[in-house]
């Protein structure tokens, strides 16, 4: 008698847990639960994301703060030394390269830049 009574409320306390552990992976898999989770994720790896960026400027920072030293470029310009004259651009003329040729009455332009 002692034994089915114990085999009883083993069979009861795993329908009991198995049921429980059922219905909450259900619940887990509605779609409201669904977007939740994903807005977490989303909203987590924006974190993370933004972690990265101050730590990758922060070390540019702090290289080119090296290479500034290494270089001696952190002493100031002579106060003496003047910007050279800013260069000026050529009239830009006609293409060089275009290329036309004729049959019959129709024209082709072998210019890639040219728009058509």
């Amino acid at each position: 008698m002692f034994r089915r009574t114990f085999w009883f409320t083993a069979g009861a306390a795993a329908g009991v847990w198995a049921t429980t552990k059922v219905n909450r992976k259900i619940q887990q898999l509605t779609p409201e639960s669904l977007a939740a989770q994903a807005a977490n994720k989303a909203v987590e790896a924006g974190h993370r994301l933004k972690d990265f960026a101050l730590d990758v400027r922060a070390g540019m920072v702090q290289r080119e703060a090296e290479l500034g030293e290494a270089l001696g470029l952190d002493a100031a310009p002579p106060a003496d030394r003047e910007l050279p004259e800013p260069r000026r651009r050529a009239a830009l003329g006609p293409t060089p390269h275009k290329t036309t040729t004729t049959f019959s009455s129709r024209t082709i332009s072998y210019n890639r830049n040219e728009d058509h």
